[in-house]
């Protein structure tokens, strides 16, 4: 019997597609016929019509089983009569406007792509006209394709190609043009330097799509051809190596901003005129301070793992709102949409990873979208003889910050899981973490404060969304705070045998 579950990431679907790295391949031809033929059937149930009377769009990223993967989500679809429009090498964002720009309106889209994962990865994300596809709706496609008996099929390939990105470069091209109050035909980021890394993921295309087309000087950016190895470095924001590039890339450039994006394009991160990085909170920080331009008073939610120095710069120094929620791109938008279903102003979702949606924008997280919104403001600031991280001026940062990833060997790892969080609840309510308490309200794991003689700081501990894993996150203000707290906390979970503390 067909099984398929062990495919399912949350909200997308996510396996080895190449046995490059010498791991056995999941996500082979039979798996990707079997899920798109259900996404096919799926989305018929889910318009109301026939199969026959639907377009989807099918688009990929950099990675080298891209090409033949495509081919076979679109043989499966075009199978079931669906008409089929071939985007290429795209971003994931840009997949989603497939089904809202006019001059395309598909009834529903596939993005293969495992995002910022090694280079035998690869995966869809599906998308329909409200947006991306939830947890729920890919276990009841993964249902479908474990009972999916029509045998595999690689001889059709009669695809429409789709421009998508031009449509897509034109429409990023209008936020920032409009955003200036110009015309795109004024160039209005001339003067401007700005470096681009694209990772040798599917970014490329913002430097000659979107800014040099408006005037911007991007000759200092590096990787943007795509590299299905991703031989410079992995296309993420959260990772160390490739902000050090990015920023090398700016500082060589003696640029007035620097972009990076993840594989995808879903994610982004930037950096200051300075050369210094603006990721995670000052990230978070910084798409607030633009939103708060438009939107004063409004609510941000952020993911759980967002420092306490953020809240009082969205708080007390920008006048926001903040609800720190769970982290899971998903879970914040959904929250920020819930939150706009009751009548509160919610109009930026983001998690401290680079995924940023915004109200105006669809509740999409797209990093190129973010990256135009930057783009304006540090056009803005540069007229003022500032630089965009004059905005994030007043954010503080933590003196120490560190996480830990506490492996789970019990094998139910999620109950094991909860049955420490629980512990550590009660042990912190019954005083045994001397200069302790839990911070409230809270939405995920268990986050606690720590006061100046006990770490002055805080720490998260939590279970991971997929893996068995138990995240540790410490932050404190003080030198040697964050050891303080994490052996405080060491000493709580040294009874757990369940727990690999070394």
């Amino acid at each position: 019997m067909k099984s398929y579950s062990a495919l399912q990431n949350g909200s997308d679907i996510r396996g080895t597609a190449s046995d490059m790295l010498g791991r056995a391949v999941d996500l082979d031809a039979q798996a990707a016929w079997d899920l798109s033929l259900a996404f096919g059937k799926w989305l018929a149930a889910k318009c109301g019509r026939p199969a026959s009377e639907l377009s989807v769009a099918v688009g990929r990223d950099s990675r080298l089983s891209g090409p033949e993967l495509q081919n076979t989500v679109g043989d499966a679809l075009f199978s079931l009569g669906i008409k089929v429009l071939d985007c290429g090498l795209a971003s994931t964002p840009a997949m989603f406007m497939s089904c809202v720009f006019p001059e395309c309106s598909a009834d529903g889209a596939v993005m293969i792509t495992a995002s910022h994962l090694p280079a035998d990865r690869n995966g869809f994300k599906y998308f329909t006209k409200t947006g991306g596809l939830d947890r729920p709706d890919i276990a009841e496609i993964v249902r479908l394709a474990e009972e999916q008996e029509t045998p595999l099929r690689d001889d059709i390939s009669d695809f429409e190609s789709f421009g998508l990105m031009e449509l897509y470069c034109a429409h990023l091209r209008r936020v920032i043009a409009d955003g200036l109050g110009a015309d795109e035909s004024e160039k209005p980021l001339a003067g401007m330097k700005i470096a681009v890394d694209a990772g040798g993921g599917a970014g490329g295309f913002y430097v000659s799509g979107v800014l040099e087309p408006l005037g911007a000087d991007c000759s200092g950016s590096i990787y943007l051809e795509p590299d299905g190895l991703f031989t410079g470095h992995v296309p993420n924001p959260e990772s160390p190596q490739a902000m050090e590039a990015v920023c090398g890339a700016a500082k060589a450039a003696g640029a007035d901003l620097g972009l990076i994006f993840d594989t995808d394009v879903d994610r982004a991160a930037a950096v200051g005129s300075n050369g210094k990085p603006i990721a995670r909170n000052a990230a978070i920080a910084l798409a607030a301070a633009i939103v708060a331009d438009s939107h004063p008073g409004c609510t941000v939610v952020t993911d759980s793992v967002t420092s306490g120095h953020l809240r009082e710069f969205l708080e007390d120094k920008l006048g926001l709102r903040q609800l720190r929620y769970q982290r899971g791109y998903r879970n914040v938008i959904n929250k920020a949409l819930a939150l706009g279903w009751e009548g509160v102003d919610a109009q930026l979702a983001i998690e401290t990873s680079g995924h940023a949606a915004l109200r105006e924008n669809y509740f999409l997280d797209d990093g190129a979208y973010l990256a135009a919104k930057i783009a304006v403001k540090a056009a803005q600031m540069k007229k003022l003889g500032k630089g965009v991280e004059d905005c994030i001026a007043e954010l503080k940062e933590p003196a120490e910050a560190a996480e830990y990833r506490i492996p789970v060997k019990a094998e139910d790892f999620k109950s094991y899981a909860d049955g420490v969080l629980s512990a550590v609840t009660a042990a912190v309510e019954a005083g045994e973490l001397p200069g302790m308490k839990l911070e409230l309200p809270n939405y995920e794991g268990v986050r606690v404060s720590a006061d100046p003689e006990h770490g002055n700081g805080w720490f998260l501990i939590r279970k991971s969304l997929h893996e068995p894993l138990m995240p540790v996150n410490v932050e404190s203000d003080s030198e040697g705070g964050a050891e303080m707290i994490k052996d405080a906390l060491y000493g709580l979970l040294a009874s757990f045998r369940g727990l690999e503390l070394s």
